[in-house]
């Protein structure tokens, strides 16, 4: 029996339900995991092997973690469940920007997504994304004019990169361009994964206006890679979580920015 309750689980079902506690907690030990599910540390690191390489989780020493690094990001699945309200107030207000008849551009980012799902009040519209949630989401409605950017499938992101990607977004021109980061500091947008970076710049490119959408926990930090300088944006959205010394930085950027309120 499990200390959760009724028969033992097979492997695959107990890893779905470690994934769960993992991005339900951020961060848990291997010997607590290993206690919860009434298993050996040798199966919890089994399983904790397999739920890396799915990109789920990320191992480090003593257990795993779901959350988000300097150099690495967190899996689409935990962003997912994290800072909804200030992403959808950031949202909102960047709905406010998109007028029937566009052509927009969204990245791979949950606060996109959050956009993705308002866009089908504002048609008829043209929407391109590299993002397999959002071609989902709107892959059935008739007034938009759906593009969906290939490339290799990235599991992590839930979304397509790489050259190919790339040389798709090169041979458009969009209205607006939607994009987040992982990190905003020092006039700088960052973000922690190398093969992430070349598809945004190109996103930025492809535009001729840029949005960068961040919720107020991304202020003030950085990550391995610049995507861009914040001079590259026409508008930043922020929800009002952000705290004053955050906004200061801005303002001494010179960044022209926006507080969403949630």
């Amino acid at each position: 029996m499990s200390k959760d309750g009724g028969a033992p689980r097979g492997p695959e079902r107990r890893r779905q339900d470690i994934a769960g506690v993992v991005l339900s907690v951020g961060s848990v030990t291997a010997a607590e995991l290993a206690e919860r599910f009434a298993v050996s540390l040798m199966t919890i690191h089994r399983d904790l092997d397999e739920l890396a390489r799915r990109g789920i989780v990320r191992k480090h020493r003593g257990g795993v973690t779901a959350q988000p690094s300097g150099v690495f990001e967190s899996s689409v699945a935990y962003r997912l469940k994290s800072m909804g309200a200030a992403k959808d107030a950031i949202a909102e207000r960047a709905a406010e920007l998109v007028e029937p008849g566009m052509a927009v551009m969204l990245d791979d980012s949950t606060t996109a997504l959050a956009l993705a799902r308002r866009l089908p009040g504002i048609v008829p519209l043209t929407v391109v994304t590299n993002f397999l949630r959002a071609v989902n989401l709107l892959a059935r409605e008739q007034e938009i004019r759906l593009m969906a950017l290939g490339g290799d499938y990235d599991p992590l992101h839930d979304s397509f990169l790489g050259v190919s990607c790339v040389d798709a977004i090169e041979a458009l021109n969009v209205d607006l361009c939607f994009v987040s980061t992982s990190a905003v500091g020092g006039g700088f947008a960052y973000h922690q994964e190398q093969r992430i970076v070349p598809v945004k710049r190109a996103m930025l490119r492809a535009a001729a206006r840029s949005v960068l959408l961040i919720d107020h926990s991304k202020l003030n930090r950085v990550a391995l890679h610049r995507v861009a300088p914040l001079s590259a944006f026409d508008r930043v959205i922020v929800d009002d979580g952000a705290g004053a010394e955050a906004l200061r930085d801005l303002e001494e950027q010179k960044v022209a920015y926006e507080l969403a309120a949630t």
